[in-house]
């Protein structure tokens, strides 16, 4: 509920602070006092489009605040924790907007913290809902007709079941196209793929392989050279060379260093300082034995196998051809290739069986949906007819007795739709029903849709008495109407005020009016007026006691200056206005 509203530099408001009751709060004005500012103002805080214009000349910026009481809106205390927007009092919540004029740009505000405009429409949107003129082209769109109905039968939470289960078929059923519709492509593929599995899989890949064939190859390659140079090493370490191989025989390392090792002794008795060049000496002789013994292991295990370098050589070949062919850098991604495409084979296998299976659950979800669906409509129809005879009630209320309103509720066959009564019907997420309001204003009439028979005053009407009817399932705490009476005068309008203050009972509601009758019935009355101040032109609102709420309804009912006869007039339209409130509460 809107306990207070700020308006600041808006349009030609310079500063004016409302305090709301909680029931039915009218404001009334002349013509072009600024009645509608009122409601740009208010549809700042649900997030509207802002513009530049809505900054009062001379200004920098405009601003609109409106303090909320969430004692009746609880449910928005998570969706405020969400967003870290909960504040130290959870039972009040602060919406600010301010445009800025140089810029344009606007910065929306929540508990004094800056939010952007889709969070502030989420939530402003919670708060406050506004019903103007246009509304009434609602009426006469189509598609707004079952969100109706639907909200009067309290059927919305049954129609968003239905609504997951019909896009859980819809899924399925693009599964089955899908898998369907690359039935050719996929036989083709399978053979692609088979004859790469076979192919890789006889190939007996092993990731890094190349490396290692290589390694040997080059091994293979100079295996003469390197047997050589080992056998070198080997003499020279442990056998020296004979002088049948050389001009003159040498003597091995070890043999060598062996009589260093005798002579190191000798010295030592001589000058037993030397003795840790003689350590020094003998561990040198020791790791001398360790080279000696890794040199004739290798030696041991060269073994060239004739004819293995050819088969080395056809190896790597083989394993370019093959990477050349899948467009793979090494046998490692070979490797790769071919578990993807023993994956994808798989799933290529199982696709048909895949098909039995979603068919299946199609069915099942089909039969679900169709249970769903005909509850659904059945709901549908039975609120239809009592919201048809409520509203013929409301609209008898309204000077138009003779209306008769009908919801229409139509299928159509569709062989893919949904099995019900031994007929296939078409479906959508809001099940099988086309939903249109049809009505007939005047006694012989047929039946038409609203957009073709209702008359402005004629849909003005039928607004509020829908609202008026709906007005028990809206969740939305404040209501704002702006001029919803139009096109309604005389005893009608007597009874627009009393549907009005009827809605108020269950809502906080706040109308711009410009009847009298109206006006009559509200508990807080407010009167709009354009003034021109230090020649500039601004609008005042301000609460009118008893006595300016006569002169105000006298001025409406017969213009100024104001006689004693409309006084009279305004005191007994007060006064019968005050009758109905204290009978209907007492009722």
């Amino acid at each position: 509920m809107l306990l207070e509203l700020f308006i600041a530099d808006f349009a030609i408001i310079d500063q004016v602070r409302l305090q709301f009751t909680p029931a039915f709060n009218v404001l009334t004005g002349e013509t072009g006092a600024g009645k509608s500012i009122m409601i740009d103002a208010l549809g700042m805080l649900r997030g509207e489009r802002s513009d530049p214009s809505f900054v009062r000349a001379g200004s920098n910026q405009a601003r609109v605040e409106g303090i909320f009481t969430l004692a009746d809106r609880p449910d928005i205390l998570p969706i405020l924790a969400e967003y870290g927007l909960d504040g130290a009092d959870d039972d009040q919540i602060i919406l600010t907007r301010e445009i800025h004029g140089a810029s344009g740009r606007s910065v929306a505000r929540i508990n004094g913290r800056a939010v952007s405009s889709a969070v502030l429409r989420e939530i402003g949107g919670r708060l406050v809902d506004i019903h103007g003129q246009n509304d009434s082209q609602t009426l006469f769109n189509v598609r707004t007709h079952a969100e109706m109905l639907d909200r009067y039968a309290g059927v919305v939470a049954d129609r968003e079941q239905l609504s997951q289960q019909v896009i859980a078929v819809e899924a399925v059923r693009s599964q089955i196209t899908t898998l369907r519709n690359a039935e050719a492509r996929r036989i083709d593929r399978i053979e692609e793929l088979t004859f790469l599995v076979e192919e890789l899989t006889n190939a007996k890949l092993i990731a890094g392989e190349e490396t290692t064939l290589t390694s040997e190859r080059s091994l293979l390659q100079n295996s003469a050279k390197i047997t050589g140079m080992v056998d070198t090493m080997y003499r020279l370490l442990r056998t020296g060379t004979p002088a049948s191989e050389r001009r003159t025989a040498t003597r091995s390392i070890v043999d060598s260093l062996d009589d260093v090792a005798n002579v190191l002794s000798e010295l030592l008795r001589l000058d037993p300082s030397l003795a840790a060049l003689n350590e020094q000496t003998l561990e040198v002789r020791y790791r001398l034995d360790d080279v000696i013994e890794g040199v004739r292991s290798y030696r041991d295990r060269l073994e060239f196998e004739p004819g293995r370098l050819e088969i080395i050589e056809d190896r790597l070949a083989e394993l370019r051809d093959l990477a050349k062919k899948y467009r793979a850098a090494d046998a490692a991604e070979l490797l790769e290739r071919l578990t993807n495409a023993s994956e994808e084979l798989e799933t290529l296998h199982y696709s048909a069986e895949h098909i039995a299976e979603l068919v299946q659950q199609e069915q099942q979800l089909l039969a679900s949906i169709g249970i769903a669906a005909a509850e659904l409509s059945s709901r549908r129809r039975q609120a239809g007819d009592e919201l048809a005879e409520r509203i013929a009630a409301a609209m008898a209320d309204l000077a138009m007795p003779h209306v008769k309103f009908h919801v229409q509720l139509s299928q159509r066959p569709d062989p893919q739709g949904v099995l019900i009564h031994e007929r296939h019907l078409a479906f959508d997420r809001t099940g099988i029903d086309q939903i249109e309001f049809l009505l007939s204003p005047n006694p012989g009439e047929p039946l038409k849709p609203l957009a073709k028979i209702a008359s402005g005053g004629e849909s003005a009407r039928l607004l509020l008495a829908m609202k008026s009817i709906l007005s028990a399932v809206d969740s939305v705490p404040t209501l704002v109407f702006d001029e919803v009476d139009v096109g309604v005068g005389g005893r009608a309008g007597h009874v627009v005020g009393e549907k009005l203050w009827g809605i108020s009972d269950a809502h906080q509601v706040l109308c711009i009016t410009h009847l009298p009758q109206v006006a009559a019935f509200g508990d807080c009355h407010f009167a709009i007026a354009k003034q021109v101040v230090n020649q500039r032109t601004q609008t005042f609102v301000h609460p009118l006691s008893e006595q300016e709420r006569i002169e105000e309804l006298a001025a409406m009912l017969d213009g100024t200056p104001v006689s004693e006869a409309s006084r009279r007039s305004a005191s007994a339209m007060l006064e019968r206005a005050a009758n109905y409130k204290l009978a209907t509460s007492n009722s």
